[in-house]
């Protein structure tokens, strides 16, 4: 007697293709979910590999070492100053007559304790009067100060009132992570050097961005070029000033700087708390 054959019913073929389409998405969802979890461990491993990257190049910007002799921009002394003057057309630029040379951080001295602040290069019955500002440019206070009166003193130093010299320190180096402070007063120097009209105009937009946190060389050789100084990407990217700004800073901490801002004029430092009106206290100096 022949076997029976039984040919499945409509029911249990529907029910069977229900079973491998079910099947078939459950191998689809595990596949996926299999695929995303490798997505995300590709993610995490390309970020940790950023900030690995990113660790190792602030390591070597904190470990480069910074020469002991470099150049003087235009514009720049001997004592670390950069030395702004009217340029006889109603605006200012750096002193063409300063600059050029090599300066030595170790000429800059070492600090003696209990030390009285006295600036090298002060002095006190100059024509025009000499005003030395000490500054930061990752220093808050700095900001605000540059914020309320660099129209001021533009104005005192175009109209022949003043020479203006800045003293581009980097005292708050220890708190950056990439070195800002110098790499600031680099910047300043590449403009002074390459752009020296441009100078206070570029001091002003980088005092300006204090607030918002550093800027990488990139940037500020951009925003040097926003303010009339192009084409700096490969000095503000570069150790050219750092001696300088070095130098600066040794010097201001051997002369015992209490800080910044810190300014003297003929001389004389300004106390906010004793002359809180900056503008009056500088016009009674200079009249």
């Amino acid at each position: 007697m022949a076997a029976s054959s039984h040919r499945p019913t409509k029911a249990e073929r529907t029910s069977a293709a229900r079973e491998a389409a079910r099947k078939l998405h459950a191998e689809q969802a595990a596949a996926a979910k299999r695929k995303s979890l490798w997505v995300k461990l590709g993610v995490v491993a390309a970020v940790l590999l950023v900030v690995a990257l990113v660790v190792m190049i602030v390591v070597q910007q904190r470990a480069a070492s910074v020469p002991d002799e470099g150049a003087i921009p235009a514009g720049g002394n001997e004592h670390g100053g950069i030395v702004l003057v009217s340029d006889g057309d109603g605006g200012v630029t750096v002193d063409s007559s300063l600059g050029g040379g090599t300066i030595n951080v170790n000429d800059a001295g070492t600090a003696e304790e209990g030390a009285q602040p006295e600036p090298r290069g002060l002095e006190e019955s100059a024509d025009p009067s000499q005003m030395v500002i000490y500054v930061d440019v990752n220093c808050p206070h700095c900001a605000t100060f540059e914020e309320q009166f660099s129209d001021q003193l533009k104005d005192w130093t175009a109209n022949g009132d003043i020479t203006l010299e800045y003293r581009n320190i980097a005292i708050l180096d220890g708190n950056s992570a990439t070195n800002y402070s110098s790499r600031g007063a680099n910047a300043l120097a590449c403009v002074a050097d390459q752009a020296p009209e441009s100078y206070m105009d570029f001091a002003s937009a980088l005092f300006a961005q204090q607030p918002t946190g550093e800027l990488t060389n990139d940037e500020m050789a951009d925003l040097a070029a926003e303010n009339g100084a192009e084409g700096l990407d490969g000095c503000t990217d570069s150790m050219q000033f750092r001696p300088f700004a070095k130098f600066a800073q040794e010097a201001a901490m051997a002369d015992a700087v209490p800080g910044t801002p810190s300014v003297w004029l003929n001389g004389q430092v300004w106390n906010a708390e004793s002359d809180p009106d900056f503008v009056a206290w500088v016009e009674g100096a200079i009249s």
